[in-house]
Order: structure tokens, then sequence, then C-alpha cells
């Protein structure tokens, strides 16, 4: 046979050649264990009213990766404080989390890692952001713009809401070049309107 599927991560063999699959299949949400906790769904669902998220899924995400760092930071605690393995992991794990602006230059510790909740990390979105710097006028219409491509950060357009915003990039959050919003040409419905008004009467510059 010319063709012999492969298994698992080893990809496919074609015509005695490998071509190996880079795909990323790690979940990047974790449902919960109990699916009708009500202390647990009223939690989630005042998560998703503040911070303006599509589902649920949102916050189990945030939930997985604060476990990830927890359980990390826990490890590292377990070894001995002048062990190099903790000495190099626990510093590279304290800039990371200072530098996304979870953590300040007064919290530069392990212990103050296991004292993170979800509401730090979702404090940190872009979706937040926007709204806390008054380019939007809630929290639900930050969320419009950013997945209509109004809002740039720094010169790079962004358009997912979860973006992580870095402390260096937080003052360079505005509004994209090409925006109507950001100087740039005005939305469909505002050319059709100015096009009524000078009397040119069907746009059709679309």
């Amino acid at each position: 046979r010319g063709c012999t599927e492969g298994k698992g991560r080893e990809g496919r063999r074609v015509g005695g050649g490998m071509t190996r699959d880079y795909r990323n299949r790690s979940k990047t949400s974790r449902t919960p264990r109990r699916p009708f906790e009500k202390e647990r769904i009223d939690a989630e669902l005042q998560l998703v009213g503040k911070y303006g998220l599509k589902n649920k899924r949102e916050v189990w995400r945030v939930q997985l990766a604060l476990s990830k760092i927890r359980s990390a930071a826990r490890e590292l605690l377990t070894l001995e404080e002048n062990h190099p393995k903790r000495m190099f992991e626990g510093s590279a794990l304290l800039r990371r989390l200072t530098r996304l602006g979870l953590l300040d230059e007064n919290t530069q510790a392990l212990d103050y890692v296991l004292s993170l909740k979800v509401s730090d990390f979702l404090e940190r979105r872009l979706q937040t952001q926007v709204f806390k710097l008054g380019l939007a006028k809630s929290i639900h219409h930050a969320r419009v713009l950013i997945r209509q491509r109004h809002i740039r950060v720094g010169k790079q357009m962004v358009n997912v809401p979860s973006f992580t915003v870095r402390v260096d990039s937080q003052k360079h959050i505005e509004f994209a070049l090409t925006s109507p919003f950001g100087g740039g040409r005005p939305g469909r419905v505002k050319r059709r309107s100015m096009a009524k008004k000078s009397g040119g009467g069907d746009e059709d510059d679309e």
C-alpha cells in the first residue's frame, strides 16, 4: 500500500516519508466536577456579567490557567529557598506575572502567587481595559469594538477580547488608524447619510 495511517502524534506516513502532526490538542478549559452546584453557578454568572464574557467557558479557561500557575508555585515552595530550580523558575514566574500586571513590586514572593484570584486575570483582559480607559460606553460595547477591529495595542490591531494586556502595553491601547473612531474612513451608514445630505444619491463606495 502506498499510504499507511500512523497513530497518535506520529502523523501520517506517505510513500515512505513521515510528516509530523504539530497541532496542540491540550485542553484549554476544564468543566466543573459538580455541574449543578448553586454557589459556583451564581459566582460564575456574576463574573460573566461583570466582565462581559461570552460564556462560562471563558471563566473555566482562566480557572485552568490559574490552577496551573498555582500548582507550579506550590511545587517550587516545597523546595529549599537556595535550590537552583526554585531560584531560577521562581524568579521567572514572578517576572512573568509582574509583566502581566498580576503582581507588583511589593508582592515579589511565591506566597502571593497562591493568593491570586480569577478576577485578577479578568481585570487584565483587553475588553476590561478598553472599558476602564473610557474608549467604550459599557463592558459589552468594549467587546463589540474589539471584535469589529476598532482597537489596537501599540501598532498591532487586536480583535481578541481575552487578549492579556501587559503593563507596558496598557498605555498604548487606542483606536485603530483604520477605525472611524480613530480618524479613519467613515462607516457604511455614515457614508450613506453623508451622500444623502450632499444630494449624491445612492453611494456605491462600498
